[in-house]
């Protein structure tokens, strides 16, 4: 992965690309430690795992609607550096229980539920702080290698806590994550960029900052349609949160390692993704580049469900899956996220943000939560098949729209 020289040059850009790649790695090892432990070390059954996912997923709706007016009117990297000591304190805890041999799937629940609290407030106030450190036109690459970095961070990161449950016991594992916590929030310490204290603005309070929110959102032509793909998303892509570990492991019948090197070979096809964003929308144009990556999206998450109950053919089919859906998908990401801070002011970045978060938080939640039902009710490949299904309205809502017309970045 390689930044455009301007930005490679920019100490206080790399300290946040440090930050956020050595807490993307150690995300990665929670991701999948919390339904490995819940599955494999507490005899999780789909339900139970439906619920930590939602758990993990349901913070988001809660923390969207209540933060977006506090990132805007606070300090965003301050909050970051917060959410990062809150997250590390968390994990910390899981550990310790399974080494005194008290670890139960409540602590499990409890955990995931303020981990992603924390992981949403850091993630909306990093999305409204970029544009602090980066020019407009910087926006698109600056996005994309910290999303390559994310995607470095995925080819590793489950690979290694694929090794690591096998060896260990999967709440150790996790262990690393709180440490690599710790370390962001050094990083983010270190920024110098001076950031100013947004003007106070007497009277407002979290339902008029939703109303705010969501009112920039819709009105915005471009990001409107934006808002309803990554609902889409959110809602069947809970099912898939949901089941695909319990899928891996139960029906294709991997190991934990061959699963995680599985999840590390999308993490490749991510990295391809992001560092090819900004030139397929060179090359197509913003807009049909987006639209041409939601299609792979709904393609590659088709094959899915058709993976064989057999490790070596059905791991051959999860590989393809897995490299194709997270190109497209990050991608999709870079360009959206561009969009977004490329049309809506600065002063409301932040109670927008909360507004996607909200609403993919609460869609996340009902689909993990119908992904676990519907896993007893339908077999994990039939719900599975169902959530397919519902990806393929997203190339459909962006085709009718304004953003099929879109060539270059947006001016705000």
């Amino acid at each position: 992965m390689s930044f455009p020289r301007p930005l490679w040059r920019d100490r206080d850009f790399v300290r946040l690309w440090l930050a956020q790649g050595v807490s993307a790695f150690g995300a990665r090892i929670t991701r999948e430690g919390l339904p490995i432990a819940a599955v494999l070390s507490l005899g999780a059954s789909p339900v139970e795992v439906g619920l930590l996912s939602a758990l993990s997923n349901g913070p988001a709706l809660i923390v969207g609607l209540a933060a977006g007016g506090h990132v805007d009117r606070n300090r965003r990297r301050g909050l970051m550096i917060a959410a990062d000591l809150v997250r590390a304190a968390v994990l910390a805890t899981i550990p310790l229980a399974a080494l005194l041999q008290v670890l139960v799937l409540p602590q499990l629940y409890l955990a995931a539920a303020l981990v992603g609290a924390a992981s949403v407030l850091f993630e909306i106030a990093d999305h409204a702080y970029l544009p602090c450190l980066v020019s407009r036109d910087d926006l698109t690459e600056a996005n994309a290698s910290l999303s390559g970095t994310e995607s470095v961070a995925e080819i590793a990161g489950p690979a290694l806590a694929g090794v690591l449950f096998q060896v260990l016991a999967a709440p150790v594992a996790i262990a690393a994550n709180a440490v690599t916590y710790l370390i962001s929030a050094l990083f983010l310490s270190d920024i110098r960029h001076p950031e100013s204290q947004p003007e106070p603005q007497p009277g407002a309070d979290w339902r008029a900052d939703i109303a705010i929110g969501f009112g920039a959102v819709w009105r915005e032509a471009l990001v409107r349609p934006i808002l309803l793909t990554s609902a889409v998303h959110a809602l069947f892509g809970g099912i898939f949160s949901a089941l695909y570990i319990l899928f891996c492991l139960k029906v294709v019948g991997l190991s934990p390692a061959a699963m995680g090197l599985t999840i590390a070979v999308g993490g490749g096809g991510a990295l391809v993704g992001a560092v090819l964003a900004g030139a397929l929308s060179r090359g197509l144009g913003v807009g049909p580049a987006i639209l041409a990556a939601l299609a792979l999206v709904a393609i590659s998450v088709a094959a899915i469900p058709l993976a064989p109950a057999d490790p070596a053919s059905g791991m051959t089919v999860l590989i393809v899956s897995q490299f194709f859906g997270d190109a497209s998908g990050v991608a999709v990401l870079v360009l959206t996220a561009s969009v977004r801070q490329s049309v809506l002011p600065g002063d409301v970045l932040g109670r927008a943000g909360a507004a996607f978060h909200a609403l993919g938080g609460g869609l996340a939640l009902v689909g993990a939560l119908g992904g676990g039902l519907l896993g007893e009710r339908l077999g994990v490949r039939g719900a599975l098949v169902l959530a397919a299904t519902g990806f393929a309205l997203a190339p459909f809502i962006a085709a009718a729209s304004p953003l099929r017309r879109l060539r270059e970045m947006p001016a705000n």
